[in-house]
Protein backbone atom coordinates (compact mmCIF):
# COMPACT_ATOMS: atom_id res chain seq x y z
CA UNK A 1 0.00 0.00 0.00
CA UNK A 2 2.68 2.48 0.75
CA UNK A 3 4.29 1.56 -2.59
CA UNK A 4 1.04 2.71 -4.06
CA UNK A 5 0.82 5.79 -2.55
CA UNK A 6 4.56 6.80 -2.78
CA UNK A 7 5.06 8.30 -6.60
CA UNK A 8 3.82 12.20 -5.55
CA UNK A 9 1.23 14.27 -3.45
CA UNK A 10 -1.35 13.71 -6.33
CA UNK A 11 -2.30 10.35 -5.46
CA UNK A 12 -2.70 11.33 -1.77
CA UNK A 13 -4.71 14.47 -2.89
CA UNK A 14 -6.35 12.78 -5.56
CA UNK A 15 -6.63 12.92 -9.38
CA UNK A 16 -7.24 17.17 -9.55
CA UNK A 17 -5.82 18.78 -6.80
CA UNK A 18 -6.71 22.02 -6.28
CA UNK A 19 -4.07 24.55 -8.12
CA UNK A 20 -2.30 26.92 -5.34
CA UNK A 21 -3.33 30.31 -7.00
CA UNK A 22 -7.42 28.64 -6.87
CA UNK A 23 -6.49 27.80 -3.44
CA UNK A 24 -5.48 31.16 -2.67
CA UNK A 25 -8.62 32.71 -4.51
CA UNK A 26 -11.14 30.75 -2.81
CA UNK A 27 -9.36 31.50 0.93
CA UNK A 28 -9.80 35.17 0.11
CA UNK A 29 -13.37 34.95 -1.37
CA UNK A 30 -14.52 33.15 1.99
CA UNK A 31 -12.81 35.56 4.58
CA UNK A 32 -15.65 37.88 6.52
CA UNK A 33 -13.24 41.15 5.63
CA UNK A 34 -12.83 42.73 2.27
CA UNK A 35 -9.03 42.04 1.47
CA UNK A 36 -6.96 43.56 -1.44
CA UNK A 37 -3.33 43.44 -2.84
CA UNK A 38 -1.27 45.74 -4.67
CA UNK A 39 2.31 45.02 -6.24
CA UNK A 40 5.42 47.00 -6.21
CA UNK A 41 4.14 48.87 -8.88
CA UNK A 42 1.22 49.89 -7.27
CA UNK A 43 -1.57 48.13 -9.25
CA UNK A 44 -4.69 45.93 -7.67
CA UNK A 45 -3.53 41.92 -8.04
CA UNK A 46 -6.02 40.50 -5.63
CA UNK A 47 -9.76 41.56 -4.82
CA UNK A 48 -11.92 39.26 -2.91
CA UNK A 49 -16.07 39.02 -2.75
CA UNK A 50 -16.26 41.07 0.59
CA UNK A 51 -14.24 44.25 -1.41
CA UNK A 52 -16.81 43.47 -4.06
CA UNK A 53 -19.77 43.74 -1.51
CA UNK A 54 -18.74 47.10 0.07
CA UNK A 55 -17.79 49.05 -2.79
CA UNK A 56 -19.57 47.26 -6.18
CA UNK A 57 -16.47 46.38 -7.80
CA UNK A 58 -16.06 42.63 -9.12
CA UNK A 59 -12.48 41.12 -8.86
CA UNK A 60 -12.31 41.28 -12.94
CA UNK A 61 -13.30 45.27 -12.61
CA UNK A 62 -10.21 45.87 -10.35
CA UNK A 63 -7.34 43.37 -10.51
CA UNK A 64 -5.02 45.50 -12.62
CA UNK A 65 -5.81 48.88 -12.16
CA UNK A 66 -2.99 51.25 -11.17
CA UNK A 67 -4.10 51.90 -7.83
CA UNK A 68 -7.41 53.19 -6.47
CA UNK A 69 -7.54 56.79 -8.41
CA UNK A 70 -10.70 57.24 -10.79
CA UNK A 71 -12.59 54.43 -9.82
CA UNK A 72 -12.23 53.47 -5.72
CA UNK A 73 -10.90 57.32 -5.12
CA UNK A 74 -11.98 60.90 -5.89
CA UNK A 75 -8.89 61.94 -8.18
CA UNK A 76 -8.36 64.72 -5.90
CA UNK A 77 -7.21 62.21 -3.17
CA UNK A 78 -5.88 59.37 -5.11
CA UNK A 79 -2.26 60.49 -4.31
CA UNK A 80 -2.73 61.13 -0.45
CA UNK A 81 -4.35 57.65 -0.44
CA UNK A 82 -1.67 55.58 -2.37
CA UNK A 83 1.02 57.13 -0.79
CA UNK A 84 -0.26 56.12 2.61
CA UNK A 85 -1.10 52.92 0.97
CA UNK A 86 2.29 52.35 -0.36
CA UNK A 87 4.06 53.45 2.17
CA UNK A 88 3.15 50.40 4.82
CA UNK A 89 5.60 47.96 2.17
CA UNK A 90 8.78 49.77 4.12
CA UNK A 91 7.11 50.11 7.35
CA UNK A 92 7.62 48.05 10.49
CA UNK A 93 4.36 46.64 11.62
CA UNK A 94 0.44 47.51 10.62
CA UNK A 95 -0.94 50.59 9.50
CA UNK A 96 -4.27 51.63 9.99
CA UNK A 97 -5.86 54.70 8.63
CA UNK A 98 -9.57 55.57 7.83
CA UNK A 99 -10.39 56.19 4.27
CA UNK A 100 -13.65 57.26 2.13
CA UNK A 101 -14.19 55.36 -0.62
CA UNK A 102 -16.00 55.44 -4.26
CA UNK A 103 -19.12 52.97 -4.48
CA UNK A 104 -19.41 51.44 -8.42
CA UNK A 105 -22.94 53.20 -7.84
CA UNK A 106 -21.27 56.63 -7.08
CA UNK A 107 -21.93 56.62 -3.69
CA UNK A 108 -19.05 57.28 -0.66
CA UNK A 109 -18.61 54.32 1.71
CA UNK A 110 -16.20 55.17 4.90
CA UNK A 111 -13.58 51.97 5.79
CA UNK A 112 -11.30 51.90 8.34
CA UNK A 113 -8.20 50.02 6.78
CA UNK A 114 -5.02 48.05 7.81
CA UNK A 115 -1.99 47.91 5.77
CA UNK A 116 1.02 45.85 6.05
CA UNK A 117 3.88 45.42 3.93
CA UNK A 118 4.74 42.24 1.66
CA UNK A 119 8.50 40.69 1.21
CA UNK A 120 9.55 38.33 -1.55
CA UNK A 121 11.39 35.43 -1.58
CA UNK A 122 15.11 37.70 -1.57
CA UNK A 123 13.27 40.06 1.05
CA UNK A 124 12.45 42.70 -0.50
CA UNK A 125 9.59 44.57 -0.57
CA UNK A 126 7.26 43.26 -3.04
CA UNK A 127 3.86 44.95 -2.05
CA UNK A 128 1.19 45.78 0.25
CA UNK A 129 -1.81 44.10 1.59
CA UNK A 130 -4.98 45.12 2.84
CA UNK A 131 -8.09 43.91 4.76
CA UNK A 132 -10.50 47.13 5.17
CA UNK A 133 -14.01 47.21 6.47
CA UNK A 134 -17.01 49.89 6.93
CA UNK A 135 -16.38 52.03 9.91
CA UNK A 136 -19.90 51.74 10.94
CA UNK A 137 -19.27 47.84 11.17
CA UNK A 138 -16.37 47.93 12.77
CA UNK A 139 -17.94 50.70 15.51
CA UNK A 140 -20.26 48.29 15.68
CA UNK A 141 -17.94 45.54 16.93
CA UNK A 142 -16.19 47.94 19.21
CA UNK A 143 -19.34 48.34 20.70
CA UNK A 144 -20.29 44.97 20.73
CA UNK A 145 -17.07 44.55 23.08
CA UNK A 146 -17.10 47.47 25.03
CA UNK A 147 -20.28 46.38 26.06
CA UNK A 148 -19.33 42.60 27.18
CA UNK A 149 -16.10 44.21 28.95
CA UNK A 150 -18.24 46.72 30.88
CA UNK A 151 -20.75 44.14 31.64
CA UNK A 152 -17.70 42.11 32.80
CA UNK A 153 -16.64 44.69 34.93
CA UNK A 154 -18.39 45.65 38.69
CA UNK A 155 -21.79 46.45 38.00
CA UNK A 156 -25.37 46.78 39.57
CA UNK A 157 -25.99 43.20 37.70
CA UNK A 158 -24.87 39.66 38.27
CA UNK A 159 -23.57 38.42 34.93
CA UNK A 160 -22.68 34.76 34.35
CA UNK A 161 -22.01 32.54 31.25
CA UNK A 162 -22.91 29.12 31.71
CA UNK A 163 -21.87 26.87 28.89
CA UNK A 164 -23.99 24.10 27.33
CA UNK A 165 -23.35 21.29 30.83
CA UNK A 166 -24.31 24.49 32.56
CA UNK A 167 -20.96 25.23 34.32
CA UNK A 168 -19.93 29.28 34.97
CA UNK A 169 -17.24 29.84 32.09
CA UNK A 170 -17.14 33.67 32.72
CA UNK A 171 -18.54 35.72 35.90
CA UNK A 172 -18.49 39.33 36.73
CA UNK A 173 -18.09 40.51 39.84
CA UNK A 174 -21.30 41.13 41.24
CA UNK A 175 -22.22 37.95 40.45
CA UNK A 176 -19.08 36.61 42.62
CA UNK A 177 -19.68 38.45 45.50
CA UNK A 178 -23.31 37.05 44.86
CA UNK A 179 -22.18 33.38 44.76
CA UNK A 180 -20.00 33.73 47.54
CA UNK A 181 -17.16 33.26 45.76
CA UNK A 182 -13.96 34.36 43.39
CA UNK A 183 -14.21 34.78 39.78
CA UNK A 184 -12.12 32.20 39.35
CA UNK A 185 -12.59 30.51 41.55
CA UNK A 186 -16.24 29.83 40.25
CA UNK A 187 -15.25 28.99 36.90
CA UNK A 188 -16.49 25.22 35.94
CA UNK A 189 -17.61 24.46 39.00
CA UNK A 190 -21.41 22.60 39.12
CA UNK A 191 -24.38 25.04 40.30
CA UNK A 192 -24.95 22.45 42.94
CA UNK A 193 -22.05 22.89 44.94
CA UNK A 194 -22.85 26.87 44.57
CA UNK A 195 -26.27 26.38 45.67
CA UNK A 196 -28.12 24.41 48.07
CA UNK A 197 -31.79 24.74 47.69
CA UNK A 198 -33.31 26.31 44.72
CA UNK A 199 -30.92 25.21 42.22
CA UNK A 200 -33.46 22.54 40.50
CA UNK A 201 -35.27 26.10 39.22
CA UNK A 202 -32.22 27.41 38.14
CA UNK A 203 -30.53 25.09 36.52
CA UNK A 204 -34.46 23.92 34.70
CA UNK A 205 -34.73 27.51 33.27
CA UNK A 206 -30.86 27.20 31.81
CA UNK A 207 -31.97 24.15 30.39
CA UNK A 208 -35.21 25.45 28.93
CA UNK A 209 -33.24 28.78 27.42
CA UNK A 210 -30.69 26.29 25.70
CA UNK A 211 -33.69 24.71 24.23
CA UNK A 212 -36.12 26.42 23.26
CA UNK A 213 -34.13 29.80 22.88
CA UNK A 214 -34.16 32.76 24.93
CA UNK A 215 -38.11 33.47 26.57
CA UNK A 216 -39.85 35.77 24.62
CA UNK A 217 -41.88 37.24 27.89
CA UNK A 218 -40.20 40.25 29.09
CA UNK A 219 -40.31 40.02 32.84
CA UNK A 220 -37.20 38.43 34.87
CA UNK A 221 -38.47 35.53 36.59
CA UNK A 222 -37.99 35.87 40.72
CA UNK A 223 -35.94 32.96 41.67
CA UNK A 224 -35.77 32.37 45.64
CA UNK A 225 -32.06 30.39 46.20
CA UNK A 226 -30.62 28.87 48.98
CA UNK A 227 -26.45 29.69 49.08
CA UNK A 228 -24.15 27.87 51.10
CA UNK A 229 -21.24 30.35 52.78
CA UNK A 230 -18.55 30.28 55.52
CA UNK A 231 -21.14 32.02 57.94
CA UNK A 232 -23.46 29.52 57.03
CA UNK A 233 -27.11 29.04 54.79
CA UNK A 234 -28.68 32.41 53.20
CA UNK A 235 -31.72 32.57 51.77
CA UNK A 236 -31.63 35.20 48.64
CA UNK A 237 -33.89 36.35 46.27
CA UNK A 238 -32.45 36.57 42.21
CA UNK A 239 -34.62 38.48 39.74
CA UNK A 240 -33.03 36.81 36.46
CA UNK A 241 -33.08 36.78 32.51
CA UNK A 242 -31.89 34.50 30.58
CA UNK A 243 -30.28 35.18 27.02
CA UNK A 244 -29.77 31.86 24.31
CA UNK A 245 -25.91 32.39 23.22
CA UNK A 246 -25.46 30.86 19.50
CA UNK A 247 -22.47 30.82 17.25
CA UNK A 248 -23.23 33.80 14.47
CA UNK A 249 -20.67 31.58 12.65
CA UNK A 250 -22.34 28.83 11.89
CA UNK A 251 -24.97 28.42 9.25
CA UNK A 252 -27.60 27.92 11.70
CA UNK A 253 -27.55 29.01 15.14
CA UNK A 254 -25.55 26.30 17.74
CA UNK A 255 -25.76 27.05 21.12
CA UNK A 256 -22.76 28.12 22.66
CA UNK A 257 -24.74 28.43 26.25
CA UNK A 258 -26.09 30.96 27.93
CA UNK A 259 -26.23 34.45 29.38
CA UNK A 260 -27.62 34.64 33.07
CA UNK A 261 -28.03 38.17 34.16
CA UNK A 262 -29.52 38.56 37.57
CA UNK A 263 -29.99 41.31 40.54
CA UNK A 264 -30.37 40.61 44.45
CA UNK A 265 -33.80 41.95 45.51
CA UNK A 266 -33.89 40.04 48.88
CA UNK A 267 -34.02 43.34 50.73
CA UNK A 268 -37.38 44.74 48.79
CA UNK A 269 -38.93 41.24 48.64
CA UNK A 270 -37.94 40.75 52.62
CA UNK A 271 -39.56 44.09 53.30
CA UNK A 272 -42.26 43.42 50.76
CA UNK A 273 -43.42 39.85 52.85
CA UNK A 274 -42.90 41.71 55.76
CA UNK A 275 -45.55 44.74 54.96
CA UNK A 276 -47.90 42.00 53.76
CA UNK A 277 -47.57 40.04 56.82
CA UNK A 278 -48.03 43.18 59.09
CA UNK A 279 -51.26 43.92 56.90
CA UNK A 280 -52.48 40.91 57.26
CA UNK A 281 -52.07 40.49 61.18
CA UNK A 282 -53.22 43.96 61.66
CA UNK A 283 -56.60 42.97 60.16
CA UNK A 284 -56.57 40.01 61.73
CA UNK A 285 -56.63 41.74 65.38
CA UNK A 286 -58.94 44.06 63.86
CA UNK A 287 -61.72 41.02 63.39
CA UNK A 288 -60.70 40.19 66.69
CA UNK A 289 -61.53 42.67 68.55
CA UNK A 290 -65.12 42.94 66.62
CA UNK A 291 -65.80 39.40 67.34
CA UNK A 292 -64.77 39.71 71.38
CA UNK A 293 -66.92 42.64 71.36
CA UNK A 294 -69.69 40.82 71.10
CA UNK A 295 -68.91 37.55 73.77
CA UNK A 296 -70.73 37.92 76.84
CA UNK A 297 -68.40 36.09 79.04
CA UNK A 298 -64.89 37.89 79.16
CA UNK A 299 -62.71 34.12 78.98
CA UNK A 300 -64.68 33.65 75.68
CA UNK A 301 -63.55 36.68 74.45
CA UNK A 302 -59.53 35.53 75.67
CA UNK A 303 -60.26 32.45 73.44
CA UNK A 304 -61.65 34.68 70.54
CA UNK A 305 -58.59 37.01 70.09
CA UNK A 306 -56.55 33.72 70.26
CA UNK A 307 -58.14 31.86 67.33
CA UNK A 308 -57.66 34.90 64.81
CA UNK A 309 -54.36 35.07 65.88
CA UNK A 310 -53.52 31.38 65.37
CA UNK A 311 -54.18 31.96 61.21
CA UNK A 312 -50.52 31.76 59.88
CA UNK A 313 -49.06 32.47 62.81
CA UNK A 314 -48.82 29.56 64.87
CA UNK A 315 -50.38 26.20 65.53
CA UNK A 316 -51.42 25.85 68.94
CA UNK A 317 -52.16 28.33 71.68
CA UNK A 318 -52.14 27.47 75.33
CA UNK A 319 -53.36 30.26 78.40
CA UNK A 320 -51.74 29.28 81.77
CA UNK A 321 -52.67 31.35 84.32
CA UNK A 322 -51.35 32.03 87.97
CA UNK A 323 -52.60 30.82 90.87
CA UNK A 324 -50.73 31.51 93.84
CA UNK A 325 -47.45 30.62 92.47
CA UNK A 326 -47.99 28.07 89.92
CA UNK A 327 -49.74 27.88 86.50
CA UNK A 328 -52.89 26.58 85.90
CA UNK A 329 -53.83 25.62 82.64
CA UNK A 330 -57.11 27.15 81.76
CA UNK A 331 -57.45 27.30 77.94
CA UNK A 332 -55.80 25.36 74.76
CA UNK A 333 -56.53 24.28 71.35
CA UNK A 334 -56.41 20.61 71.04
CA UNK A 335 -53.37 18.79 71.01
CA UNK A 336 -53.96 15.98 68.17
CA UNK A 337 -56.05 17.35 65.99
CA UNK A 338 -56.41 21.35 64.48
CA UNK A 339 -59.37 23.41 66.79
CA UNK A 340 -60.37 26.64 68.04
CA UNK A 341 -59.13 27.62 71.67
CA UNK A 342 -61.28 26.52 74.35
CA UNK A 343 -61.32 26.94 78.56
CA UNK A 344 -60.45 23.63 80.27
CA UNK A 345 -63.78 22.21 81.36
CA UNK A 346 -64.39 21.61 84.84
CA UNK A 347 -60.99 24.06 85.93
CA UNK A 348 -57.86 23.56 85.26
CA UNK A 349 -55.27 21.41 87.40
CA UNK A 350 -51.56 23.08 88.01
CA UNK A 351 -49.05 22.46 84.70
CA UNK A 352 -46.21 20.59 86.00
CA UNK A 353 -43.79 22.90 84.06
CA UNK A 354 -40.04 21.86 85.56
CA UNK A 355 -37.77 25.05 86.46
CA UNK A 356 -36.12 27.26 83.22
CA UNK A 357 -39.13 26.10 81.52
CA UNK A 358 -39.98 29.11 78.64
CA UNK A 359 -43.46 29.87 80.72
CA UNK A 360 -41.86 30.45 83.85
CA UNK A 361 -39.24 32.35 82.39
CA UNK A 362 -41.67 34.82 80.72
CA UNK A 363 -43.72 34.90 84.34
CA UNK A 364 -40.01 36.12 85.92
CA UNK A 365 -39.14 38.51 83.03
CA UNK A 366 -42.51 39.81 82.51
CA UNK A 367 -41.73 39.38 79.00
CA UNK A 368 -41.68 37.49 75.63
CA UNK A 369 -38.99 34.44 75.49
CA UNK A 370 -38.87 32.57 72.37
CA UNK A 371 -37.65 29.01 72.60
CA UNK A 372 -37.07 25.84 69.71
CA UNK A 373 -35.51 22.14 69.86
CA UNK A 374 -32.74 21.14 68.60
CA UNK A 375 -32.54 18.49 66.17
CA UNK A 376 -31.77 15.71 68.82
CA UNK A 377 -33.98 16.58 71.42
CA UNK A 378 -36.86 13.93 70.16
CA UNK A 379 -38.78 14.51 73.44
CA UNK A 380 -38.75 17.84 73.53
CA UNK A 381 -42.45 19.07 73.17
CA UNK A 382 -43.20 16.07 75.98
CA UNK A 383 -40.58 17.26 78.26
CA UNK A 384 -42.56 20.51 78.40
CA UNK A 385 -45.98 19.75 78.73
CA UNK A 386 -46.82 20.80 75.14
CA UNK A 387 -48.66 18.84 72.12
CA UNK A 388 -46.04 16.40 70.61
CA UNK A 389 -45.45 18.10 67.37
CA UNK A 390 -44.41 21.47 68.73
CA UNK A 391 -40.63 22.71 68.00
CA UNK A 392 -40.93 26.36 68.19
CA UNK A 393 -42.69 28.20 71.28
CA UNK A 394 -43.26 31.52 72.22
CA UNK A 395 -44.42 32.46 75.78
CA UNK A 396 -45.96 36.27 76.21
CA UNK A 397 -46.87 37.00 80.03
CA UNK A 398 -50.31 38.48 80.27
CA UNK A 399 -50.19 41.47 82.19
CA UNK A 400 -53.02 44.01 83.53
CA UNK A 401 -53.23 46.86 85.79
CA UNK A 402 -49.89 46.17 86.50
CA UNK A 403 -50.32 42.63 88.03
CA UNK A 404 -48.97 39.57 86.18
CA UNK A 405 -52.09 37.26 85.68
CA UNK A 406 -50.51 33.99 83.17
CA UNK A 407 -48.76 33.29 80.15
CA UNK A 408 -49.88 32.69 77.12
CA UNK A 409 -47.99 30.33 74.61
CA UNK A 410 -47.98 29.98 71.33
CA UNK A 411 -46.69 26.73 69.69
CA UNK A 412 -45.62 25.88 65.78
CA UNK A 413 -44.88 22.34 64.23
CA UNK A 414 -42.01 21.52 62.08
CA UNK A 415 -43.11 22.68 58.59
CA UNK A 416 -43.17 26.58 60.17
CA UNK A 417 -39.73 28.33 60.90
CA UNK A 418 -38.78 29.23 64.09
CA UNK A 419 -40.23 32.39 66.21
CA UNK A 420 -38.51 35.81 65.36
CA UNK A 421 -38.35 39.28 67.12
CA UNK A 422 -41.61 40.68 65.01
CA UNK A 423 -43.45 37.67 66.17
CA UNK A 424 -42.90 38.14 69.63
CA UNK A 425 -44.26 41.80 69.46
CA UNK A 426 -47.23 40.65 67.29
CA UNK A 427 -47.48 38.02 70.40
CA UNK A 428 -47.35 40.66 73.04
CA UNK A 429 -50.15 42.60 71.31
CA UNK A 430 -51.94 39.38 71.45
CA UNK A 431 -51.18 38.54 74.71
CA UNK A 432 -52.30 42.16 76.13
CA UNK A 433 -55.64 42.00 74.71
CA UNK A 434 -56.02 38.58 76.34
CA UNK A 435 -54.97 39.92 79.28
CA UNK A 436 -57.62 42.41 79.57
CA UNK A 437 -60.10 39.96 78.81
CA UNK A 438 -58.62 37.65 81.56
CA UNK A 439 -58.65 40.33 83.82
CA UNK A 440 -61.97 41.24 83.52
CA UNK A 441 -63.37 37.39 83.87
CA UNK A 442 -61.93 37.35 87.33
CA UNK A 443 -63.34 40.60 88.15
CA UNK A 444 -66.61 39.78 87.37
CA UNK A 445 -68.87 36.88 88.35
CA UNK A 446 -69.44 34.41 85.35
CA UNK A 447 -72.53 34.52 83.50
CA UNK A 448 -74.09 31.29 84.43
CA UNK A 449 -73.89 32.72 88.09
CA UNK A 450 -76.35 35.68 87.28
Amino acid sequence: MSASRGSGTTDALGPDPIPGSELLAALLDGMDAALCAFGADGAVTHWNREAERILGWSAEEAVGRPGFAGWAVRSADAGEVQGRLMAAMDAPGRQVHEFALLRKDGGRVLVRMQSAGVRGADGRPAGVYCAFSEVHAQIDLERSIALSEAMFEDTSWGVVLVDVDLRPTVVNAYAARALGGGRTTLLGRPLAELVVQGVEGLEGALQHVLAEGTPSASAPAELWVTLRTSDGDRRRCWRSGFLQLASPLAEEPVPLGVGWLFQDVTAQKVAAQEADRARFRSNQLYRACRSAAECEDPMEAATTYLDYALAGFADHALIDLLVGERLVRAAATPADVPGPCLPVTGGGFPVRYVPGHPALQAVDRTGSVRSSAAASEGSWADERQWPKDSVHALCAVLRSRGRTLGVVTFLRSPHRPAFERPDAEYAESVAARVATAVDLSQTLPSPSAL
